[in-house]
């Protein structure tokens, strides 16, 4: 098989990493501790896939040597036959499957991302979905064993949720949501309307990784922090001590606030995560402009026709429009089914690696 060489390398590599993971000397180095265990997921799903490779060759092995053995049995040799058979499909597979680990990785896929989720056109339609869209993700978050915080957000006055910012934790979070930025466009009947009439309106959505202070290192002269008094729907006040806290990064124009907490110390290292992680969006994207590299989808100016995803209630569809892909389960979808559609944006995304090419995305079938 091709890449073995490789394959024996990132095992010995990802052994070494576990033993290191009960070093004293790294235990007791939370950084250390925190390198070794991020590169060490980062190698598992190779290791246990190549583990699961070398396994079936052994079985392959062992299943023509019966065969050879029982050609005097014509009920224990059609026996081996079929398993032989069964064995040589699930190698394939798993071979392909290893082809797929070992493409060059998003180095940002294990990360946790910043999600920022704004009302777009549509007025308070928008911000309805936008808190349904929200809720669909934390239920997402929540079966994927994610840790959700809310950084900050802003409430309309019927409810719903101008804007979000949450930090979602947990383990490969950037590489299952990354394709979840742009515009996401919905087609309901609004509550408020009397006629029956379908309304569109749309949110964007923004899917950013997670910088760790090493990678972007924001100087304190570059920033201004302003400090304010939380407030509610309808800017009524909520407490009347300046925890509230605004950053301006100055080179950037760059601007964050949060005021989730009661302390201004916490709402501060939150606002300072939520920079960060832009900064370091907008570092990714002057690299990837300057190599030549495909670009992350931009969210846009959340006009209703620069959609990646449409959510139509009337006939329980949703559609993301990059891969051809509909699904007749929009209720399934909304409280937090996602699977599904994720699955289908990575396996076509890793294909189109394996091609090497730029090919349109071809329309799947699915099942209604």
């Amino acid at each position: 098989m091709q890449y073995l060489d490789k394959l024996v390398e990132i095992e010995k590599k990802y052994d070494e990493l576990t033993s290191q993971l009960s070093d004293p000397r790294v235990l007791a180095d939370p950084s250390l501790y925190q390198k070794a265990a991020r590169a060490s997921a980062e190698l598992r799903d190779s290791v246990e896939k190549y583990r699961e490779w070398k396994g079936t060759q052994k079985s392959l092995v062992q299943t023509e040597a019966l065969l050879r053995e029982s050609s005097s049995d014509p009920e224990m040799k059609a026996l081996a036959h079929e398993e032989l058979v069964q064995l040589q499909k699930r190698a394939a597979q798993v071979e392909d499957e290893l082809r797929v680990l070992l493409l060059p990785r998003d180095p940002n896929d294990e990360k946790n991302v910043v999600l920022e989720i704004r009302a777009g056109t549509g007025g308070d339609e928008a911000t309805l979905f936008a808190q349904e869209m929200f809720r669909l993700y934390s239920r997402y978050a929540e079966s994927q064993g994610w840790r959700v915080e809310v950084l900050s957000n802003s409430v309309s006055g019927i409810g719903g949720l101008k804007e979000v910012i949450a930090l979602i934790e947990g383990r490969s979070v950037y590489g299952r949501l990354k394709y979840e930025s742009g515009v996401h466009r919905v087609q309901r009947v609004p509550a408020t309307e009397q006629q029956g009439r379908i309304h569109t309106s749309a949110i964007t959505v923004a899917v950013l990784p997670e910088a760790d202070e090493v990678e972007i290192q924001v100087d304190p002269k570059d920033i201004r922090i302003d400090t304010f008094c939380s407030s509610g729907p309808g800017g009524q006040s909520v407490n009347t001590t300046y925890s509230a806290v605004r950053i301006t990064h100055l080179p950037s124009g760059t601007i964050v606030s949060c005021q989730d907490e009661k302390s201004q110390i916490k709402n501060r290292a939150k606002a300072m995560r939520v920079l960060r992680s832009r900064l370091y969006e907008m570092k990714l994207q002057e690299q990837q402009k300057q190599i030549g590299d495909e670009r992350r989808a931009q969210i846009g100016s959340g006009d209703r026709s620069e959609k990646i995803r449409t959510y139509n209630f009337p006939q329980n569809r949703v559609t993301d429009h990059r891969i051809g892909l509909t699904l007749h389960q929009l209720d399934r979808v909304m409280d937090g089914k996602l699977g599904d559609i994720i699955d289908a944006l990575v396996a076509y995304y890793e294909a189109k690696k394996l091609k090497g090419g730029d090919d349109e995305a071809p329309p799947l079938a699915v099942p209604a």
